[in-house]
């Protein structure tokens, strides 16, 4: 079994249909293990036989408008991949603050974009802006502070 984690694009907890435990019950009933969520923000840990992550990803955005009622763009990582990336070290040494966020944009075809933002001169929401116009919106973006508490609960189970 591999440990993967699915990245939604565009999880609101405010909607109830993307609380999540109705996600991880969509998991559970498309017969993946392990399921768990990391923050409400749409990271689902789950694990597979399935080695095709392409697969996957339609796998599981077919079921959400069949099961919730919404689209999202699904994009896999396995637990691998995840670690090579924080092994990069892509933001060096850097720590997060108060107006410096650190993020990973997730492209649906396994890239990442590492960008830091100084909130103080641009609101993110231009940046995300600028992100879709460049690369589409088969995207998703977490902190870095994000990525690495989704990679530590992978290991923890």
């Amino acid at each position: 079994m591999t440990k993967y984690v699915a990245l939604l694009r565009g999880i609101m907890p405010s909607n109830p249909n993307m609380h999540q435990k109705k996600l991880v019950k969509v998991f559970e009933e498309l017969r993946f293990n392990n399921v768990q969520a990391v923050i409400s923000s749409g990271n689902v840990i789950f694990s597979s036989t399935s080695k095709n992550i392409s697969n996957l990803e339609a796998k599981i955005e077919k079921a959400w408008p069949e099961k919730l009622g919404f689209t999202s763009t699904t994009i896999i990582r396995s637990q691998n991949q995840l670690k090579k990336i924080i092994e990069k070290k892509p933001f060096g040494n850097s720590k997060f603050f108060k107006n410096n966020y650190m993020i990973v944009t997730f492209l649906k075809r396994g890239r990442e974009l590492f960008n830091v933002i100084d909130t103080t001169s641009i609101k993110t929401s231009n940046i995300m802006t600028e992100l879709e116009k460049k690369h589409g919106k088969q995207i998703t973006t977490r902190t870095w502070q994000t990525v690495n508490r989704i990679f530590n609960k992978m290991q923890i189970n």
